[in-house]
């Protein structure tokens, strides 16, 4: 398709998933963390064909930092001319800082 970024993810985004994938094999249902993963991922190819298609992060209402929400998280992403670059996927309730 003209116009497709490719999806990549930031080192702190690969981190927020193996935490969420941890997390639900402690509470003994890895199946629900690997389906999970499995949405995310699903959810992240969207923005390679629509990528202004999320809304802004307001904590920072710069166009080319917009977030997609997938209850319960927040999955982050960049925007250049090439990519559209995870940097975070979290839980709802939190609060973004960039570091």
């Amino acid at each position: 398709m003209p116009g497709e970024r490719r999806v990549t993810f930031a080192e702190s985004a690969v981190a927020d998933l193996e935490q969420i994938r941890a997390w639900y094999a402690d509470q003994q249902v890895p199946d629900v963390g690997e389906r999970l993963l499995g949405e995310i991922i699903a959810t992240v190819e969207r923005p390679a064909d629509f990528p202004e298609s999320a809304r802004i992060v307001p904590e920072f209402e710069l166009p080319q930092l917009r977030e997609i929400i997938h209850p319960p998280l927040r999955i982050v992403y960049g925007l250049d001319s090439e990519r559209v670059r995870v940097v975070r996927v979290w839980r709802g309730e939190r609060l973004l800082e960039l570091e």
